[in-house]
């Protein structure tokens, strides 16, 4: 499997995988950070949040600039800036993951 789609399977779901990190990077701002400095995470709601499989399918917010695109090293995909910028570029810019004309 590509690199690229290989990782953006890690950025939702991933409060397990971001806290047994060391780094996490943001594929929108590109900004590295350790997993402590993350403060907001999406997924619970007032029925599951006592649910111990919905806490685990939280997935962490960017602390620098909110977005969903939280990449943890334990997920095994490096972090850092060459590849943050590669899925940036795949995942925001849409400029190297198009749909098939098949």
């Amino acid at each position: 499997m590509n690199a690229l789609l290989a990782a953006y399977s890690y950025l939702s779901n991933n409060w397990a995988q971001v806290h047994a990190s060391r780094l996490c990077g943001c594929c929108n701002c590109l900004r590295t950070f350790a997993p402590d400095e993350i403060v907001g995470w999406v997924g619970l709601t007032m029925e599951n949040m006592n649910d111990p499989e919905a806490v685990d399918k939280q997935t962490a917010m960017c602390p620098h600039c909110g977005a969903e695109a939280v990449l943890g090293d334990h997920s095994g995909m490096p972090v850092n800036a060459a590849f943050l910028t590669s899925m940036n570029e795949a995942w925001f810019q849409r400029t190297m993951i198009r749909k098939s004309n098949k």
